[in-house]
């Protein structure tokens, strides 16, 4: 009951996908373009950059003069009774008017202009760094999300072989029972491991559906987009040397790179620190106008205008201050300190996670060259059997084993595919050959 149950549902999920649009044909490079284009992660990485370019000026680093503007109107107006006559009102009226033009500039802050320059220049190079941290992952996860494809794929052709043996079974079995050569019960038997190879295959198809929606997910696409890769299903395999890989990585790693650079940017930060130990100079100059009015009952308006220029420059030097700027250079050198150690540390970590890949990659290879044996010796043994089991030499029995053998040896041998893709992937990420390769 519980196995018809699930059939039911495995073929209506089936059903219910095949209300989607006709398949795109999309190669490998292709589905990368799209990926790179339409990525999330990669489209709010390419803001955040333009962020950083707009920062990255002399302007936000204090080397232009500061010119500003203002103007401040005083008004007064008063209706008071004369001393001389109480039935008599005075009235007096006055507006005064002050623009003011007025340019300040730093000549000198202890180098903290060209310093904080350069530290934009490095935030600048950090942004590309995590925008190309960003591209390799996207890169990574649209080839192992295509392969994926492939691989759910290429198991739905072997389920569906293994269909093919088990109809084709059971309708040989089906004529030697209607003969009375074999029971009822065998008839069964083949009845039944036909029913699961079929309800296999369902469950298998929309495997294969699901990765393709995962496919879409990382190409930034909707839905009810659908795409048919069409790369082969294979891996070439390479033999890589330890310390060359290790060289490429040191030199090429993103993450890596970006660490050197955070490196950079508190050292910049040390300096930053020191510059109150310097004077400070600046210029200060501006024009000062004036128009007054006062006004008189009786008496015409007087207005009188004014202005001036000036020009100004001043020192500042901070002689002591608590111990602030003291602490401030500590607390950067204890920063600059701490931004080494996480970088050996890195460089560590790398070191193991590059052993360990390269020992799986081996390794991989390995399987990938059993595997192929087996699935060699499982399509040999199959042939075989079936000559066999229709001359009566095994039992159904005998030959349901065999193929279930053979099916355990082509999807041993198509996911000891996928792993090696997986595991170049890997090595092409961490020795920075991700972007440059694809």
């Amino acid at each position: 009951m519980n196995r018809k149950y699930i059939l039911v549902m495995v073929i209506f999920g089936l059903i219910v996908g095949q209300g989607y649009v006709s398949s795109e044909e999309l190669t490998l490079a292709g589905a990368i373009k799209k990926g790179l284009k339409n990525n999330f992660g990669i489209r709010i990485s390419k803001e955040n950059l333009k962020i950083a370019e707009n920062n990255n000026t002399w302007g936000m680093a204090g080397r232009y003069p500061t010119l500003s503007l203002s103007a401040q109107s005083l008004n007064n107006w008063n209706n008071d009774q004369s001393p001389e006559d109480p039935d008599e009102r005075v009235e007096y009226r006055s507006n005064l008017l002050l623009p003011n033009l007025n340019l300040r500039w730093t000549l000198f802050s202890g180098f903290s202009i060209s310093i904080t320059k350069q530290k934009f220049d490095l935030l600048n190079k950090l942004s590309e760094g995590n925008s190309a941290v960003i591209v390799e992952n996207t890169i990574q996860g649209i080839i192992l999300s295509y392969y994926k494809v492939l691989l759910e794929n290429e198991k739905v052709k072997v389920l569906s072989e293994l269909k093919k043996l088990s109809g084709d079974r059971m309708n040989y079995v089906n004529i030697k029972k209607d003969l009375g050569v074999i029971s009822t019960y065998e008839a069964l038997q083949s009845k039944i491991a036909f029913l699961n190879d079929s309800a296999g295959l369902a469950a298998q198809q929309i495997n294969y559906r699901n990765a393709k929606r995962s496919l879409n997910l990382v190409l930034g696409e909707g839905i009810e987009k659908e795409y048919e890769p069409t790369d082969q299903f294979s891996v070439e395999l390479d033999n890589y040397e330890l310390s060359d890989l290790r060289n490429k990585m040191l030199s090429n790693n993103k993450t890596l790179k970006n660490q050197y650079i955070n490196l950079q940017i508190l050292k910049r930060d040390l300096s930053l620190s020191k510059s109150p130990l310097f004077p400070s100079v600046s210029l200060n100059g501006g024009i000062n106008g004036s128009r007054a009015g006062f006004k008189y009952s009786g008496i015409p308006e007087i207005v009188s205008k004014s202005y001036d220029y000036y020009v100004n420059m001043s020192i500042n030097w901070t002689l002591f201050n608590g111990g602030k700027v003291k602490t401030a250079i500590k607390n950067a050198k204890i920063s600059e300190k701490i931004g080494n150690l996480k970088l050996n540390e890195m460089k560590f970590t790398l070191d193991n996670t590059l052993l360990s890949l390269y020992e799986t990659y081996n390794l991989r290879k390995e399987l990938l060259r059993l595997a192929d044996e087996s699935l060699k010796s499982a399509s040999l043994n199959l042939k075989i059997s079936f000559d066999k089991y229709k001359s009566g030499s095994i039992n159904s029995f005998n030959y349901r084993d065999v193929q279930l053998l053979y099916l355990n040896a082509a999807l041993s041998k198509l996911q000891a595919i996928f792993n090696i893709i997986d595991s170049r992937s890997e090595l092409m990420r961490i020795t920075g050959g991700m972007i440059d390769q694809n």
